[in-house]
């Protein structure tokens, strides 16, 4: 291909992409996001230096990465940690221009005389009749396409002895209600009038009017409503929040409650208790089980080794969650098939679902169940880096199988396994899959003001106070995921610092 034609099209690529991020910059701005069109355009700009500059040409391949990173890593996380220094929640979902223009477009019904009307076709248009309840007055509208292209307010015209058609049935009049809503009717003794139900017009005029230091004031009850920038939403004067609220910056303030508010305190300190012994339990019962079979099926002397290794292994190859629901079904007090074997033999139907202590009993084998497969897999590929000599030597000083591997075996996995260990902590720290599966942290605590159960960990702790709680509160939420990213970084360090550890000992 010629130098100058391949030019030629990677310049015109090159225009294409930048008309093409114009464009969805340009709508970002129109639909209100400025900044998020001000990032896209940065990251477009940088694209295109990148790809266009021979000088960048070494950047090119770590671009996509680099990107990927910062918009699914980087991102989030920087904007769980703004959402949990604000109130959002979902009684404030708005900003407070938003929620100022809603309430300035709440109205009430004035004073005068309502309409039914109907809405008959017009040569591909379409045209409003109103009739009085009382009297014979009726208006007609001019012809309107009811595409939301129709002026926001129209006049209409007396009604004319003229037979205006056969009005459109409910149905077609319910699929333009939203563009029939939009208009106000001006009738022709000055008066106006809006939509007020499926069949009727009335005057209707606005609730609120807006004052110069930014209060609102009630036209029917002259009541002032003043915005509280504190707690996000306008107040009257006896102090009752008008709904919606907006959005403010509340600073540390879910941060605080979590610590210091008992209807928070007291659930995540017992969350958290539990949080931590259930990883680590997982990973001490996981990696018992797993060593174990490791030595087991590493015993030259065992027979079809193969096949019970290809069995063991069959848990890990089950998807996660599949196994998870099958295990519920099995723990079921009532039908399951635990119980069913559990009550003819020893006389025990346990409630493996609301009892606490045996709820989490159940987590814990579950988990065992589904982590052991890798632990196994990590000690029969340590096993064959273990020195024979070392066995050997210990036969010779007539040293048993479990003295072998109390001494030599079990330190000898320990060391390098030791940052595994710490990631599989880390991992079923937030292992949210699990616990939403197979429990959904329940049973409930007590008397508590926001959902939380006593098999909850932290994570889906944060998922119920977000989405299940009647406030729904995004903030708080986010504030405790903040909390759970910092002491998952600090296991991070923990293990690089394990993993350097382990390499300048080798």
């Amino acid at each position: 291909m010629p130098k100058n034609y391949s030019n030629a099209v990677k310049w015109a690529a090159l225009a294409a992409f930048a008309l093409l991020v114009l464009y969805a910059v340009m709508l970002m701005y129109l639909a209100g996001q400025a900044l998020l069109g001000l990032i896209v355009l940065g990251l477009a700009g940088l694209a295109v230096y990148i790809y266009s500059s021979e000088r960048t040409y070494t950047y090119r391949y770590l671009f996509p990465g680099l990107l990927g990173m910062g918009v699914f890593v980087v991102l989030p996380l920087v904007y769980t940690v703004w959402v949990g220094f604000t109130n959002y929640s979902s009684s404030n979902l708005l900003t407070f221009e938003r929620v100022r223009q809603q309430l300035l477009e709440d109205t009430f019904r004035g004073e005068g005389a309502s309409y039914q009307f109907s809405l008959h076709p017009a040569n591909g248009k379409y045209r409003l009749v109103l009739r009085s309840r009382d009297s014979e007055v009726g208006f007609v509208t001019p012809p309107l396409a009811l595409d939301g292209t129709d002026p926001a307010e129209v006049e209409v015209e007396p009604l004319s002895d003229a037979d205006p058609g056969e009005p459109l049935a409910m149905r077609d009049l319910v699929q333009r209600r939203t563009a029939i809503a939009a208009l106000t009717l001006q009738l022709p003794d000055g008066t106006s009038a809006r939509m007020a139900g499926l069949r009727e017009f009335a005057p209707l005029q606005p609730l609120y009017t807006a004052n110069p230091d930014g209060s609102l004031t009630n036209r029917q009850t002259g009541e002032q409503l003043t915005p509280d920038f504190e707690t996000g939403f306008f107040r009257t004067p006896q102090g009752q929040a008008i709904t919606p609220g907006f959005r403010v910056n509340i600073g540390f303030a879910n941060f605080v409650r979590v610590f210091t508010e008992p209807a928070f305190q007291g659930p995540f300190i017992r969350i958290f208790a539990w949080n931590v012994a259930f990883a680590a339990l997982t990973v001490v019962f996981t990696l018992i089980v797993g060593m174990t079979l490791a030595v087991l099926l590493n015993w030259e002397a065992l027979r079809f080794r193969a096949l019970y290794r290809a069995l063991l292994f069959l848990p890990y190859a089950v998807p996660a969650f599949i196994s998870i629901l099958i295990f519920k079904g099995l723990f079921n007090p009532n039908f399951g098939e635990i119980n069913q074997i559990l009550e003819p033999l020893l006389g025990i139907s346990p409630e493996w679902t609301s009892d606490p202590w045996l709820a989490k009993a159940m987590i814990l084998m579950v988990n065992t169940w589904l982590g052991y497969p890798y632990m196994m897999v990590l000690c029969i590929g340590l096993l064959k880096s273990i020195p024979q000599d070392l066995y050997e030597a210990s036969a010779l000083d007539g040293v048993g199988p479990l003295k072998n591997f109390i001494g030599i075996t079990a330190p000898l996995l320990v060391r390098p396994l030791m940052p595994l260990l710490i990631a599989t902590f880390a991992f079923n720290f937030n292992n949210f899959v699990l616990i939403a599966l197979l429990t959904g942290g329940r049973p409930d605590f007590i008397g508590t003001q926001v959902p939380a159960g006593t098999t909850d960990i932290l994570v889906s702790y944060t998922y119920r106070i977000a989405f299940e709680d009647a406030g729904k509160n995004f903030g708080l939420g986010a504030a405790v995921s903040a909390l759970i990213f910092i002491l998952v970084a600090v296991l991070s360090l923990v293990n690089l610092r394990l993993t350097r550890a382990n390499a300048s000992a080798r």
